[in-house]
């Protein structure tokens, strides 16, 4: 069998379902290739959308016309926005979710996209014309060929699989894994190496004394994550599941130590980089060795199945280790699992070699996305692979890539990480990695996206229409408030009431707005204006009045650094030419290949004075 498509897309994962929906929304004829059609965006780690910047992501993706947020509504079960105490470029949307809706809500949607065509099968070779990818050969002996390819083929690569002193091949407990792609890749020169990451046990609710646990119960006013206004699966039903509670203990660690001899962390039997952020429960206790005790979650994995998911205690130890620690955890005494705790070992490629638009510099046509690149997540994964489809598309249109920056989202921050500084362990989004957080808010990401995306052709006119909408009615609101008084007689009670200094004399609704203690929507209600105010449309007013001075500095800094956004190198300038810079920002610009000048100045080993130099090379 053989058959033309504009792209092929390698993987059904969060990276894969993202590229090819958004390829074939722009016009491109588009194979998804995936080993189990039943498993799409599989939610093989914990069933939980967002959290810490990773919320963030996902709403820049529902912006930008990627559908992410859209199924993670649709499959709730819980939602909570993170770090509300902490001020709004902290809030971070949450949502847990049904593990097995979630697959099929992709499903469906990927069987109802026109230009795009899904087949099950494994791919095992690329096919080539000199340095351009041309197609794919699978595991069944059929042949498709394409202009352009994505891999994003998540763990799978070389995928093994670890428990105590056993290990066998596959990308997931009962899943295999893929072999063939990475050696040829290898072949032709791209540098690839070994990560791994881990998963906890499965655990029987019936089995649980949930009694004994501490509930961790959604928000009262639960939000969702997509900006169209279909209402979330628990907006719709009224209820959410909810999540529990424990902690290990000095019984537990001692039942986990005992095993650490047996444990291929420590028996040199993995290789891989493993994430320092979300360390196995063996390695917290060799890290964090004076904690008593370690926070773990139990997390629904459905609405219809007893499953939970036991967060925080990821491991590779022998099967009769994780039981003895696990019955010794208060609630847990008498737990059955579904599925034992693992660990698993992939392949994944140094993200450098690529260019901003994901594109593997020394082989043309041929893009990666979502965990092959050195990343932890779904969030990210999803993230990549919607810019990789973008771009796949673009570059068969002969258009300029897609590149968001730095100041315009956490994707232009998580991609310039990856393709300039690398990674030295999987790569997982922090706000602090974002220089200019308080621009790139979760509240905002339609703001800031959807109308590039519109301009492009993939967020929909209904989606580009309600964001106009939304923030002509904020802009009219800011200004009602910018000139409507207050009088110390009708504010004086609720000031005081939240500990708030009285009025003497009269003040406008803004300058209220701007006290830390003071909520827009309560002054709102105080002094109604006749019309049924959006509570997103008042809270992003609220946060401008509040922030305004801490937005427009960081605006300000942006537009200052903007300058060496835009001083472009050309592609294959000769470094050596330039006198002055030192041996090390000479290697480090060749392997790199950076785009501006401020991508440039983000390599390790890149100095300002080496910066200066290049400055009076390309300065204009």
């Amino acid at each position: 069998m053989e058959r033309q498509y504009d792209i092929i897309v390698i993987g059904g994962g969060h990276a894969g379902c993202e590229a090819a929906m958004a390829a074939a929304a722009l016009g491109s004829s588009v194979l998804l290739v995936s080993m189990d059609l039943r498993g799409f965006a599989r939610m093989s780690c914990n069933p939980a959308v967002g959290g810490i910047a990773k919320g963030q992501i996902v709403r820049e993706i529902d912006a930008l016309g990627g559908w992410s947020g859209i199924i993670t509504d649709r499959s709730t079960l819980q939602f909570r926005m993170l770090n509300r105490s902490k001020g709004p470029a902290m809030w971070s949307p949450r949502a847990q979710c049904d593990k097995e809706a979630f697959s099929a809500h992709w499903r469906k949607v990927l069987e109802n996209q026109p230009n795009l065509h899904l087949y099950a099968d494994t791919a095992t070779e690329f096919l080539f014309e000199g340095k351009r990818i041309c197609g794919i050969r699978t595991l069944t002996g059929a042949t498709f060929r394409a202009k352009a390819v994505i891999l994003t083929a998540g763990t799978f690569l070389g995928g093994k699989l670890f428990i105590g002193r056993h290990s066998f091949e596959g990308g997931r407990i009962g899943e295999q894994a893929s072999y063939g792609l990475t050696a040829q890749l290898v072949a032709l020169g791209i540098r690839s190496a070994r990560m791994k990451t881990g998963t906890p046990p499965r655990i029987d609710i019936h089995s649980v004394d949930t009694d004994a646990l501490a509930i961790q119960e959604g928000d009262e006013q639960p939000q969702k994550f997509s900006f169209l206004p279909e209402p979330s699966a628990i907006q719709q039903s009224g209820k959410q599941m909810h999540c529990y509670i424990l902690h290990t203990n000095p019984s537990v660690h001692e039942a986990l130590r005992k095993g650490f001899d047996q444990s291929p962390l420590f028996t040199g039997m993995i290789k891989g980089i493993g994430p320092r952020y979300c360390p196995s429960i063996e390695d917290k206790l060799r890290v964090f060795p004076e904690n008593d005790a370690h926070q773990l979650f139990l997390e629904p994995q459905g609405a219809s199945t007893t499953e939970y998911y036991l967060q925080g205690f990821s491991s590779s130890l022998p099967l009769d280790v994780q039981l003895d620690a696990l019955h010794r955890i208060k609630g847990l005494e008498n737990a059955r699992i579904f599925k034992p705790a693992y660990a698993v070992e992939y392949d994944f490629f140094d993200p450098t070699q690529l260019d901003a638009s994901l594109k593997l510099r020394d082989l043309e046509g041929l893009y990666l996305a979502g965990q092959v690149n050195g990343t932890t997540g779904y969030e990210e994964a999803a993230a990549q692979g919607l810019m990789a489809g973008i771009n796949a598309h673009l570059s068969l249109q002969e258009k300029e890539p897609f590149i968001l920056k730095r100041d315009e989202a956490y994707i232009g921050v998580l991609i310039d990480d990856l393709i300039t500084k690398g990674v030295d362990e999987p790569y997982r989004m922090f706000t602090s990695r974002a220089e200019y957080r308080i621009l790139l808010r979760q509240d905002n990401a339609d703001k800031r996206l959807t109308g590039i995306s519109h301009r492009l052709g993939l967020a929909s006119e209904e989606r580009y229409a309600l964001m106009q909408r939304k923030y002509e009615a904020a802009e009219e609101l800011e200004a009602w408030c910018g000139r409507t008084n207050l009088s110390a007689k009708v504010a004086n009670a609720y000031l005081e009431s939240r500990g708030s200094a009285p009025l003497t004399d009269s003040r406008k609704i803004a300058d209220l707005a701007t006290r830390p203690e003071v909520n827009l929507a309560d002054l709102l209600k105080i002094v109604p204006r006749g019309t049924s105010e959006n509570p997103e449309v008042v809270e992003s007013v609220e946060i401008n009045i509040k922030y305004r001075g801490y937005i427009d500095r960081e605006i300000q800094l942006a537009q200052k650094v903007s300058r060496l956004e835009n001083l472009i190198i050309p592609e294959g300038f000769d470094f050596d030419s330039v006198s002055g810079l030192t041996i090390e920002c000479r290697q480090k610009l060749k392997r790199y290949q950076p785009r501006t000048l401020a991508q440039a100045s983000r390599i390790s080993g890149v100095s300002p004075a080496d910066i200066a130099v290049l400055l009076v090379r390309f300065g204009r």
